[in-house]
């Protein structure tokens, strides 16, 4: 008889329904673990031992074991929380964390109760470091390799202004307040009056930024033009804020504040931009650029380039000549320039001949130098220059020192001011600002947006100004978005792309070990983790201000429970009784 192998039977069932028992346990026990997943006990008969019968050989079961303990990654459902940093993971996919006295050595958890600590860490509470991307702050892209997702710097750093939307309507009634409208500004006024409120017709501010974050007013002031469909407008600063060197326009000091004046042509007929000029007033030498458009003789472009020293008691200039466009070899290229000054003290007319070698640029009698003396006061000096090829005339422009500066660029439709308000001379520190006054210039036409400048028969006002840039700020808040993207509220307005939560998948969640502290470890029957960003490549979105509870369903684990109490007592019987079988068998000896 083979009573003995009941017994065994019965103890095989006693011990895998107790190990049941302990899974159950377990399950309940973590019921309320954030990420829990529950695991499954799965039995299976152990290998039947062989009988002879009459009927041939027959098998007869010898119990059970334990054939898998498996967790259920099914998808637990969500607690609402109050932190931002609190992550789900709504689908497939783990959160990467590291050990932090390791680098190496990373787990993968679905417990998404993370913070920052102290460090900057984004971590869980267990200390263990959550990994991640870096993004852009401009583009919001992933940047690199997974790393570990650490705040650095909680604020944010300055950025300078680079471009002024300036949209105003500018009334088409007025009448012209000042001959010339940069003529009126005055940057050394002792009285800081340094435009009358007379000597233009509308002015508006903007608030900029420079590269430390320190902010500065820029005024452009109004007047109506010379003819009835144009608006003078000069771009200022205060005065005390030009850093500039030399400062404002650089060849009279009353110039300083001014970064440049230009003129809005509108339509006679509906008030909208036709065009727009500019000139920029900044550090560089002043450049009149002087075209030659006849088809005979020289035909190239002069360029008058202004040196020297400028001083309230003494002016001297030096002037090059330069000619840099198509002309015959051999051909004469002269330069004639008359000058007069404001008060009449000094003018006088000097010409100079000289070959022109195409290509190259000429520099005639190295220069030629006008000074002029007396007096305390700035003052106005005015220049008729004539370019001409062959003796023959061709071009002849009138150039008005105080009020010229540097053509301004359009390659990028816009016009630009240079500021300077920190004034290094170790570093640049100067400031290119784009003029938007609401039309763009492409192939040599002005092109309005929707909302723009215009000039209509109604008050001047300000219909919409903006101005870029910011000041330094402080991180403020935190928050998380569904595709894993850290970003950073700082108390200047800005809102920063910081960092983007890695998410990991594998083949074979089951084979994942358990290590505790809410974290699995990859084994080699598991296969390496795939990382990709939320969403993408089958993984889940991520919840923020959410929790994800254990998936124990309490119902089925009592079930389970009652089944193995149950089993457990069957088997219990099976010792019992086999033990009374086995006490019979001795009996028979009596």
């Amino acid at each position: 008889m083979s009573l003995s192998s009941a017994l065994f039977s019965g103890i095989s069932g006693l011990s895998t329904l107790g190990n049941a028992m302990t899974v159950i346990g377990d399950n309940i026990a973590n019921v309320n673990t954030v990420g829990f997943k529950a695991s499954r006990v799965t039995f299976q008969d152990v290998l039947s031992q062989t009988v002879a019968t009459t009927a041939g050989s027959a098998q007869v079961g010898r119990g059970t074991s334990l054939a898998d303990i498996c967790s259920s990654f099914s998808q637990g459902s969500f607690e609402s929380t109050d932190s931002t940093t609190d992550l789900a993971i709504g689908g497939q996919g783990f959160f990467v964390v590291r050990d932090p006295n390791n680098e190496d050595n990373e787990f993968y958890t679905r417990a998404g109760e993370f913070r920052f600590d102290k460090d900057g860490n984004f971590t869980n509470p267990a200390g263990y470091i959550v990994r991640g991307w870096t993004l852009d702050s401009d583009t919001g892209e992933d940047v690199g390799s997974i790393t570990d997702v650490v705040l650095q710097s909680f604020t944010s750093s300055p950025k300078k202004t680079d471009e002024l939307t300036i949209i105003t309507n500018l009334d088409a009634d007025s009448n012209s307040k000042s001959t010339v409208l940069a003529e009126s500004w005055d940057g050394v006024d002792t009285n800081d009056n340094y435009i009358g409120e007379n000597a233009y017709e509308y002015q508006t501010t903007l608030k900029v930024y420079d590269s430390l974050g320190s902010t500065h007013d820029i005024t452009i002031y109004y007047d109506k033009g010379s003819s009835a469909n144009t608006y003078e407008y000069i771009v200022t600063c205060n005065p005390d804020e030009d850093k500039r060197t030399p400062a404002g326009l650089h060849l009279l000091q009353n110039g300083i504040g001014m970064l440049g004046k230009g003129e809005i042509v509108f339509s006679a007929d509906s008030g909208a931009i036709t065009d727009i000029n500019f000139w920029a007033f900044d550090a560089a030498n002043t450049t009149t650029v002087i075209n030659n458009a006849d088809t005979t003789g020289w035909n190239g472009t002069a360029t008058i380039t202004e040196g020297g020293t400028y001083s309230s008691a003494t002016k001297s200039h030096t002037y090059t000549f330069t000619a840099d466009a198509d002309g015959t070899v051999g051909t004469t290229v002269g330069l004639t320039i008359s000058w007069e000054n404001e008060d009449a003290s000094e003018s006088g007319t000097l010409t100079v001949d000289d070959t022109y070698t195409p290509g190259t640029a000429l520099t005639i009698a190295n220069g030629l130098t006008v000074s002029f003396t007396g007096g305390t006061t700035v003052q106005d000096e005015t220049f008729t220059i004539a370019c001409y090829g062959d003796n023959d005339v061709r071009n002849t422009n009138a150039w008005d020192v105080k009020d010229e500066g540097t053509s301004g660029d359009l390659s990028d439709g816009y016009f630009f001011v240079t500021a300077d308000f920190l004034g290094s001379t170790i570093t640049d520190t100067s400031m290119d600002v784009k003029l938007n006054f609401g039309s763009a210039y492409s192939s040599g036409t002005w092109t309005n947006d929707s909302l723009a400048t215009t000039q209509y028969s109604s008050a001047s006002t300000t219909t919409f100004q903006s101005a870029n840039g910011y000041g330094a700020g402080d991180l403020q808040s935190i928050s998380v978005g569904t595709d894993g993207a850290i970003t950073g509220q700082y108390s200047n307005g800005q809102v920063i792309p910081l960092f983007r939560v890695a998410l990991a998948k594998f083949q074979n969640n089951q084979a994942l070990f358990k290590v505790g502290g809410n974290l699995f470890r990859e084994t080699r029957l598991s296969g390496d983790p795939t990382t990709s960003k939320p969403g993408t490549n089958g993984l889940g979105s991520i919840s923020p201000n959410s929790l994800e509870q254990s998936n124990v369903d309490i119902a089925t684990e009592f079930v389970k429970m009652i089944t193995t109490q149950r089993g457990f007592q069957a088997n219990s019987k099976i010792i019992t009784v086999t033990d009374q079988m086995l006490a019979e068998l001795i009996n028979l000896k009596r």
